[in-house]
């Protein structure tokens, strides 16, 4: 070290090359080198952020037409009012007197017609040509009718036994599922923040089953409880599973998601049509091996909100709302992703936790108020670190 600095070895002509170490010799000399920084700074003020990110939102959205902000605005809001309308109305169902879970699941799926009468337009105004119906679309659709039918089943399972707020909590599960699957079948990304949402919103689902004893209905044993928590976060695994299969097959049939836009967006209503009407032939043939369709005039006539009519509104209803929430979703994944996608259907767990809280009178325990904070404190971390993906590209 000493030879560095300029010592004995400096003074003759031997060839060797000699290094001159600049010692400041002058208060301002020190000052200005304490004041140059070592490499290029990257602080960036809360101000500066804010600004990219509005130019970024600016920029995006004159990079598409009206008419697809239009769509993904009415299927986001689809998802976010018509999902909780058909999980309180799953929850009223049960509390009226209804008993089977497969008459529930069959109700959601009977009102496939609605996206096909709405497809009917857009091949006569729109002069959209319907996709051609291969063997290997048809295949995916019986697949995603099939996967649809046993969600659809295992959320009914859950509701029969869990209040609606806290099926809906744990039912938050869908984002992590939906990025992983997304990650690894469609390729969407995933960095830190969304590692960190996945963990977050699984802590906020284990405090829920920690909870078990202060939600829970009269009658309802400590076996099925257990059992509809299994249930709801299998059925959300499921959920996440389709979204990102129903991204895959969009991709395949747009050759892209380059080629996804609002003017084919009929593609979104074959898809709903066809995997709606494959779940509802499977879980006919549930209902009817079951012998639920006679039970249904039982029901009906017993049913404690509203008699026959009360029982027949509850029907046609979660069908409705069931399809719109699944149309909205469809929409939000073919026009954006599975993430925004899934990030929506997150989104919905405080309306449905909090209406179930007023319309039910769910019991609303400290560890249940804490997973709803943390839970969305997950769809935070999620969205900020998503978004924080999309960078301008220029420079």
């Amino acid at each position: 070290m000493e030879k560095g600095r300029g010592g004995g070895h400096g003074d003759g002509d031997d060839g060797q090359q000699h290094h001159i170490v600049h010692v400041p010799t002058s208060a301002s000399e020190v000052t200005a080198i304490e004041e140059t920084p070592s490499e290029p700074a990257d602080y960036t003020t809360l101000h500066q952020k804010a600004s990219k990110i509005i130019a970024s939102t600016i920029e995006t959205y004159r990079s598409k037409p009206f008419s697809f902000w239009l769509l993904l605005f009415l299927s986001a809001g689809a998802m976010l009012t018509a999902f909780p309308a058909s999980s309180l109305l799953s929850r009223l169902y049960y509390n009226g007197g209804g008993n089977s879970k497969w008459i529930l699941s069959w109700s959601a799926v009977a009102g496939w017609p609605l996206p096909a009468a709405i497809l009917l337009p857009c091949y006569l105004i729109g002069k959209s040509p319907p996709t051609k119906l291969s063997p290997r679309l048809f295949a995916w659709y019986v697949l995603l009718g099939f996967l649809s039918a046993g969600d659809n089943l295992m959320y009914a399972w859950a509701y029969a036994y869990l209040p609606a707020s806290t099926a809906s909590l744990v039912a938050a599960s869908s984002l992590a599922f939906s990025a992983m699957f997304g990650y690894f079948i469609v390729n969407n990304k995933m960095n830190l923040s969304s590692v960190n949402a996945v963990v977050v919103i699984t802590a906020g689902v284990a405090i829920i089953a920690l909870d078990s004893q202060s939600d829970r209905y009269a009658g309802i044993t400590d076996k099925q409880y257990t059992l509809g928590l299994i249930l709801d976060v299998l059925g959300s695994a499921l959920h996440g599973l389709i979204f990102a299969l129903s991204e895959l097959v969009f991709v395949r049939i747009s050759e892209g998601r380059q080629r996804r836009s609002s003017s084919s967006f009929h593609l979104v209503l074959e898809q709903q049509a066809m995997v709606s009407l494959m779940a509802f032939a499977f879980t006919s043939v549930g209902v009817a091996v079951n012998g639920d369709f006679a039970a249904m005039r039982q029901e009906a006539a017993a049913f404690k909100n509203g008699g026959e009519v009360g029982y027949v509104m509850v029907m046609v209803w979660s069908a409705v709302t069931f399809q719109l929430g699944v149309l909205g979703g469809t929409g939000v994944l073919f026009l954006a992703s599975t993430v925004l996608a899934g990030v929506l259907n997150a989104v919905r767990v405080p309306v449905t936790s909090i209406a179930a809280v007023i319309l039910f009178h769910d019991p609303m325990s400290g560890f249940k108020i804490l997973s709803l904070v943390i839970t969305v404190w997950g769809f935070g971390s999620y969205m900020v670190g998503h978004s924080s993906t999309k960078k301008p590209s220029t420079n």
